[in-house]
């Protein structure tokens, strides 16, 4: 499979990567694009918007797993609106890209601050009624 992995180079991607490329062409897509062994070729963000890199021009993707966002801040230091222009609106830009790709599969993973700002317990079940707290959980759902 032709995998397009965003957010290839943090702590998420750079173990997946290290686990799928043995048995999948994979491609990164990040704000930085250095070359990686297992990624046959990484894109900048500017490289998937329309107007100066057409879609034609890239792979054929089968999959796309969307990583990319920006961290929790623990330090309370960043502005609420970087959350959102980050987390929800990148990856609205990247799930439109989706749309117009040859992917089938969109794989996004999230931040169980999307759901809660704490587990109570073991674990969250995929019924949990989300009641995310702060900007950062908020940006995440």
């Amino acid at each position: 499979m032709n995998i397009l992995i965003t957010g290839a180079y943090g702590f998420v991607g750079t173990n997946l990567i290290n686990n799928l490329k043995i048995k999948h062409n994979l491609y990164g897509l990040d704000i930085v694009c250095p070359t990686r062994e297992g990624v046959v070729k990484t894109f900048c963000w500017k490289d998937i918007d329309p107007e100066s890199f057409p879609l034609q021009t890239l792979p054929q993707f089968d999959a796309i797993i969307h990583l990319a966002g920006k961290a929790h801040d623990t330090k309370n230091q960043s502005a609420a609106q970087s959350y959102f222009d980050i987390n929800t609106g990148l990856t609205q830009k990247i799930f439109d890209f989706f749309l117009e790709s040859s992917a089938k599969k969109f794989i996004f993973f999230s931040s169980v601050k999307a759901a809660a700002d704490s587990v109570v317990g073991d674990m969250l079940t995929e019924d949990v009624i989300p009641a995310p707290v702060g900007p950062y959980g908020e940006s995440k759902i």
